[in-house]
Parts: C-alpha cells; sequence; structure tokens
C-alpha cells in the first residue's frame, strides 16, 4: 500500500477540496432487481453529477489542487467525451480557461455541452496520435497544465470520493463493483474501500469486447487495448501507468461482460429504477447477471458511473 501513488488521505482530502463544486449524489435500491439477482445491491448514482458522470470529480480535485499562478494559464486535456465536459465545467466554476483537444468525429452533442461549458475546443484527426500532437501544441501555445482523464493523481484521488459517500451510505457491504476503461475510477474506489471498508471485495466489470484490463491483470503487465468494439464506448481506454498498480494491488478480480447482457442490464435499470444510465455504468449491474454465483445473498454496492446517452440511438 505505501508504494501506491494515491492514499486514502489523498482521497479524503480531495472531498473536502471539492465538495462546494460537486453533488453528494444519492444511493438508490431496487426491490425487483434484488429479486432478479438474488442479492441485495446499492447503486450509487454518479448519473446524477455535474455533466453527468462521475468524471466531474477528478477533473475538480485536478482544477482546485493547483496553485494559483499555474492555475492562470488554465487547463488543457484530449477528450472525446465526459472528462472533457467535466474539465470544462470545473475550470469555469474556477475562472479559468480550457483547452480541449477532441477528435473531428466526436458527437455533437458532446461538442456542444464542451463547447457550452466555456472551452476553447481544438479538432484533430480521430487517432490517439493526433490527438497527442494536438495537444502538445496547445500546451507549447497557452502555457496551460495537460490534465490527464484517469493516469493523475488528483483525478484518481477526486474518483475516489464517491466510494467515501458510499461507505457511509450503505455501510459493511460484501462486493463493490466498478467499471474499468482507463482505470481512475476503480482505482480512486478501491483506495477508499481497502482502507475505510478492508473486508468489502472489490471487482471492477468490463466489456468483453474491450478486455485489455482483464488481460493486464493475469499477464501483471498492460497489454493495451487494440480495435475495442463494445457498446460501452465510455470503457474502450487502456489502463494507465498509476492506475494499473492500483488495481492489481487492490482489486479482487475483472469480470467481463458481453454488450447483450450490458444492453438488458441497461434495460433492467431503465424499466424497474426510471433513471437514465449508459452502458458503461449498466455494466457493473452486467457483472452481476454474469457471474451470480459470487454474489447470491450479498450485500452489493454498484457504481453507475454516468447518464450520458444519446437518446437517439438507444440499443434496444
Amino acid at each position: 500500500m505505501n508504494d501506491l501513488p494515491v492514499t486514502i488521505n489523498d482521497v479524503k482530502s480531495a472531498a473536502n477540496r471539492i465538495a462546494p463544486y460537486i453533488h453528494r449524489t444519492p444511493v438508490l435500491t431496487s426491490l425487483s432487481i434484488d429479486k432478479v439477482c438474488n442479492a441485495e445491491l446499492y447503486f450509487k448514482c454518479e448519473n446524477f453529477q455535474k455533466t453527468g458522470s462521475f468524471k466531474m470529480r477528478g477533473a475538480s480535485n485536478a482544477v482546485f489542487s493547483l496553485d494559483e499562478e499555474t492555475a492562470k494559464k488554465g487547463v488543457a486535456t484530449h477528450s472525446s467525451g465526459n472528462f472533457a465536459q467535466a474539465l470544462s465545467l470545473a475550470a469555469r466554476k474556477r475562472g479559468i480557461k480550457a483547452y480541449v483537444v477532441m477528435p473531428e468525429n466526436s458527437p455533437q452533442v458532446k461538442k456542444d455541452a464542451v463547447a457550452g461549458y466555456g472551452a476553447e475546443i481544438t479538432f484533430c484527426k480521430p487517432t490517439q496520435l493526433a490527438r497527442e500532437e494536438t495537444l502538445k501544441q496547445v500546451v507549447e501555445r497557452t502555457g496551460a497544465t495537460f490534465i490527464h482523464p484517469y493516469n493523475n493523481e488528483t483525478v484518481i484521488a477526486g474518483q475516489g470520493t464517491a466510494g467515501l459517500e458510499l461507505i457511509e451510505q450503505a455501510p459493511r457491504l460484501d462486493a463493490l463493483i466498478v467499471p474499468v476503461g482507463g482505470g481512475g475510477l476503480i482505482s480512486g474506489n478501491a483506495i477508499s474501500f481497502s482502507a475505510m471498508s478492508p473486508d468489502t471485495l472489490v471487482y471492477a466489470a468490463e466489456p468483453a469486447g474491450a478486455d485489455d484490463a482483464y488481460r493486464s491483470f493475469r499477464a501483471g503487465e498492460i497489454i493495451p487495448s487494440v480495435n475495442p468494439d463494445t457498446i460501452a464506448d465510455g470503457l474502450l481506454t487502456s489502463l494507465g501507468s498509476l492506475t494499473f498498480p492500483i488495481i492489481r494491488e487492490l482489486v479482487k478480480d475483472i469480470i467481463t461482460v458481453t454488450d447483450e447482457r450490458i444492453i438488458a442490464a441497461m434495460r433492467l435499470i431503465w424499466e424497474r429504477m426510471k433513471i437514465i444510465v449508459e452502458p458503461s455504468a449498466a455494466v457493473t449491474l452486467g457483472a452481476v447477471l454474469t457471474q451470480p454465483e459470487l454474489f447470491t445473498g450479498k450485500r452489493v454496492g454498484l457504481l453507475l458511473s454516468g447518464g450520458n446517452v444519446d437518446l437517439t440511438k438507444l440499443p434496444w
């Protein structure tokens, strides 16, 4: 634990720092879903977070951790979606500039949202290389601080604040299930639970069509994602150099979930709980449906990571 890049004290500091800028999101339950799963499920609803996803936590902590002199020059990132929106809003709340590099094929609804939060957008070709080269040019031009969407200590600590809230709202959980893409959310919350609720087993849930974290976890080294194919478009990224060691140390296992099961879980949440979640959030319930024997009769926390869905392209 001592060697990990983020500690529980970092998460607690983040919780105090970002409290004025985020929502303390509710925990909801559903007797009918409990009956389907034969378990007691507690849904931490980050789909109700500002900007519609948990990323507002990490972005706020990163932005408000900067000293005055650094902050004046603004912040920059590359993102096609939720982190771009979160960083833009956090920067606006601090009164500084946000510079966002977005692939030119990003959904229009996301381009509009980032622009609406006041960021300066630079478009690039939809490749990782183009993103990084364009971002480098933006940082050289502006002097802004690059905030990585997940491979950043202050971002990871901020994401872990969701777990601190959940431990208070639903104590003595037997298990916690968190989506994994780049690993910021799962690593931050694994830190919170290992320190504050050590008997809770922490599982990551990952789409079967983007299972690089599952393969990396078993290989003991980062295996980058190549041509991932899943409806859960928020979970396409590979693990980072900071997130991977935390996951290796503190996560019990990674459960892969097919797109069919993700869609079934998403539909179940919409129909039974009457709330909007995106496929990347529904993967946690999908994990319970995939391996019910792990969770039968248990108290299980499920982190619903976001609710940013294109309502014209629902998967059913």
